[in-house]
């Protein structure tokens, strides 16, 4: 059985980092990390397991976020449907190579996820919360984050 090799970005779990503050999208992000991480760990031979597993997850959320954009008219939505497609496509040509023994393109495309998804959340993704958010509540999202150590830098303490 083949293990998958180290890497800087096989480390990728959730935290507060990644709360936007719309409880349905911070749900469905940590769904995503937790699928991501799956697939960062899993051998050669269930790489293609977690893969589909991953484009289920994707579909699904993805799916999702871009219904909200176009039924309320999220002013950006292009952009982020856009982006979406583009994770999909990537996919769809990543999965074939896998099927045909190249793990190394699956694990290399997993790794751009990693990178990928914070700036997705964070420009992207928190633009959308705060829209569907202030829908639903009339305000923006307050998100407390437990990083104190952080914090604290923050107030020169």
């Amino acid at each position: 059985m083949t293990t998958p090799s180290t890497h800087p970005h096989d480390d990728f779990t959730w935290s507060d980092e990644f709360l936007l503050g719309f409880d349905p999208i911070d749900d469905v992000h940590e769904e995503f990390v937790h699928v991501v991480h799956a697939l960062l760990h899993c051998s050669d031979e269930e790489l293609l397991t977690h893969l589909d597993e991953f484009a289920a997850h994707a579909k699904s959320h993805f799916d999702t976020e871009d219904q909200w954009m176009r039924e309320t008219n999220f002013p950006p939505a292009q952009c982020h449907i856009d982006e979406h497609a583009a994770v999909m496509h990537s996919l769809k040509e990543v999965r074939e190579r896998v099927v045909l023994g190249e793990y190394e393109v699956g694990r290399s495309f997993t790794r751009e996820l990693v990178k990928w998804f914070p700036g997705h959340a964070t420009h992207l993704d928190s633009a959308l919360a705060q829209w569907m958010f202030k829908r639903e509540h009339g305000g923006k999202p307050v998100v407390f984050r437990r990083q104190a150590a952080s914090s604290t830098k923050a107030f020169g303490l």
